[in-house]
């Protein structure tokens, strides 16, 4: 008798356990902190062929022949000579093509692209070449082709037109190519078409179609996926090529601006990173510099922030003081970042104004903020950033100056650098943190007890890296939700986070996981991704205290797994609560609005979840959307709302008042 009382009461009170209620309280009656406009953005950095053979549509490799190899990316047939004394004083290599002395040999080049040529059928493509006649004459002309060598057809080639070459001076030719055939791994080939001698330099392909247009512009879809996300801040040029692997590559804006054929190239630091993924033909054209980062910028809606050398070359390459800048020696490095702030924001009668006015445009930028150095650690770092400070407050106070915390989310250099960053009164301090599951479940309350009068919070890299799987996958993106609830609830410290890396060719990869990856014709929108989307679409202008059993949600001890941030949007007047289940098992939730007047009700809703029974699966190329939000309508009673959530799942709950 005892033993069944007993078996009764205990499944009892099991069916009244897994029957809790979970009850989120969002207090409406006092908006919280104001949310800024940036808290949710991108950062690019040139790593997995993001610039040159990515976001950047230039489809041609080493096309000033000014790679180490200058022939790198190229096979030459006839009679090809490479020469150095062109048009461009940075770029002075180009190609002398004549007549191989017999009317069935030819002449010519063919260059491969970036692991081939993506070209699709019926779209155009803008060949541009600049040419001479070294030895004047009438006219020569070239044939150019789009061809595949593969082909087991009547003919290679897909696509072709000829140009004529007429002047013995320097000038741009273009041409426009129609393929006939969509092909992903095409060759652009050039055959002398006539007996005399042709000097090429600068040799470029671009879909005409490229994103709103630009001649020298980016890849519509990648760039498209970008401007999706509805970013606020747009950090940009990295990362680790900011430093380089020594202070002779590291980034140069002022190399990267200006005629795009005059722009030097320069060594990308990640080709000597991973000798697993080693890509020795990994440079940077600089076609993507800073005119197009902030442009690009300024079309997306994204306040620009540009990160500059503070005179250290990347530590983890270099430990020896030699490698780095003394302190002494800073000047042209400070003066650097002055003239970045006149490029960006300058009268167009200032020196470097005049330079963005004379590439096409005259306005401002708006720079509000500049980053002085990546991710640098030890005292080398606050004692170089401090002359930065200095200089840059005294000529433009209103711009916000972001230091950095170095590689670290905890630990002896983070705890070094913070006081170092209160100490020199950096406006923001960037944050990297690129950890396992545990950690991100973890750091739910990371930013609870922040020093509210410090400098503010700038979670600039971050991205969870499976242990054991560190590649995209569902359960990574899920925690990443889960952790952003945290940054969301703190935006009154927290005024910028943008994930990384970016992006990722998947035949030139060398680190993920990665936001968005593609190949030479597709994109893929990781479930990463949409989980950044849905913060920035649904971010709201105020936080909302949001608590269950009088505590803060950050997936502590007894709270099933769930981490919860909620917000109000002034705009739309409505109110947005994310919950992400971490939990194996469903949760009951219930949304109790409080502090509402009698006359404020609050309209059926809907919800929008993220979800996968599959936690390793993602979005891939040949299935973009195994993985995407799914929207749904919900219904409150008063005010309101019960549900029940799914294991693993990310909800967004929006309701508007009536």
């Amino acid at each position: 008798m005892y033993t069944k009382l007993w078996a009764v009461l205990a499944l009892s009170t099991s069916m009244t356990l897994h029957a809790q209620t979970n009850e989120l309280v969002v207090q409406t009656k006092k908006l919280g902190a104001e949310i800024q406009p940036t808290m949710y953005g991108l950062f690019f950095e040139d790593i997995n062929y993001a610039a040159d053979g990515g976001l950047y549509a230039e489809l041609v490799k080493n096309r000033s022949f000014e790679f180490p190899q200058h022939l790198m990316g190229w096979n030459t047939y006839g009679k090809v000579e490479l020469m150095n004394d062109g048009p461009f004083e940075r770029n002075p290599h180009y190609v002398r093509l004549a007549y191989p002395g017999h009317d069935h040999k030819h002449t010519g080049l063919d260059n491969e692209g970036f692991f081939g040529i993506g070209v699709k059928k019926g779209e155009e493509y803008r060949f541009s070449v600049w040419a001479r006649l070294p030895q004047g004459g009438a006219g020569e002309k070239i044939r150019i082709e789009l061809v595949d060598t593969k082909s087991m057809g009547e003919r290679q080639a897909f696509s072709a037109e000829t140009l004529t070459i007429d002047s013995k001076e320097w000038k741009k030719y273009q041409v426009t190519l129609k393929p006939g055939e969509t092909n992903p791994k095409a060759t652009l080939r050039i055959f002398l078409a006539s007996k005399g001698t042709v000097d090429l330099e600068h040799v470029s392909l671009f879909p005409v179609d490229t994103w709103n247009g630009h001649e020298n512009g980016m890849r519509k879809d990648l760039a498209q996926a970008l401007a999706d996300i509805h970013p606020g801040v747009f950090r940009f040029p990295g990362g680790c090529i900011v430093e380089g692997t020594d202070l002779d590559t590291r980034y140069d804006w002022k190399k990267s601006v200006g005629p795009v054929e005059n722009r030097p190239l320069n060594e990308n630091r990640w080709q000597y990173t991973f000798a697993h993924r080693f890509f020795p033909d990994y440079y940077q054209s600089y076609g993507l510099g800073f005119y197009e980062y902030f442009l690009l910028s300024e079309e997306m809606g994204a306040a620009p922030l540009p990160i500059v050398n503070c005179g250290l070359a990347c530590q983890y390459q270099n430990n020896e003081a030699k490698a780095h800048v003394d302190v002494c020696n800073l000047d042209s490095y400070i003066q650097d970042a002055l003239d970045l702030i006149e490029f960006a924001n300058g009268d167009v009668n200032t020196t470097w104004g005049k330079v963005r006015a004379d590439m096409g445009h005259p306005a401002s930028f708006n720079l509000k903020f500049i980053g002085v150095g990546n991710e640098q650690w030890g005292k080398e770092y606050p004692e170089r950033l401090e002359p930065f400070i200095k200089a840059i407050r005294k000529a433009h106070p209103e711009i916000q100056i972001i230091g950095s915390s170095g590689p670290n989310s905890e630990g002896k250099e983070f705890d070094y650098l913070w006081p170092e960053m209160k100490r020199l009164k950096a406006d923001l301090v960037d944050e990297h943190f690129y950890r396992p599951e545990s950690w991100f479940l973890s750091q739910g309350a990371r930013y609870d007890n922040y020093d509210r009068k410090g400098p503010k919070v700038f979670a600039g890299e971050y991205a969870c890296h499976g242990q054991g799987k560190k590649w995209n996958h569902f359960h990574a993106a899920l925690l990443e939700a889960a952790f952003m609830t945290g940054l969301e609830r703190n935006a009154d410290i927290v005024h910028m986070a943008t994930y990384a890396p970016l992006f990722a060719h998947v035949e030139g990869w060398q680190w993920r996981p990665d936001m968005i990856w593609f190949d030479n014709l597709n994109s893929v929108r990781t479930v990463s991704y949409y989980v950044q989307q849905l913060f920035a679409h649904n971010m709201g202008t105020n936080v909302l205290p949001l608590t269950m059993d009088k505590k803060a949600v950050t997936g502590a001890e007894g709270q099933n797994g769930l981490f919860a941030s909620a917000v109000f949007d002034k705009n739309k007047n409505e109110y947005i609560v994310k919950v992400a289940n971490t939990s194996d098992k469903a949760q009951s939730l219930t949304l109790n609005f409080q502090g509402l007047k009698k006359q404020d009700v609050l309209a059926d809703g809907k919800c929008i979840k993220l979800s996968s029974l599959d936690l390793d699966k993602d979005n891939t190329i040949e299935q973009p959307s195994a993985i995407t939000p799914q929207e749904s309508s919900v219904s409150m009673e008063g005010n309101t709302f019960s549900t029940e959530l799914e294991a693993k799942t990310f909800a967004v709950y929006k309701f508007a008042k009536k």
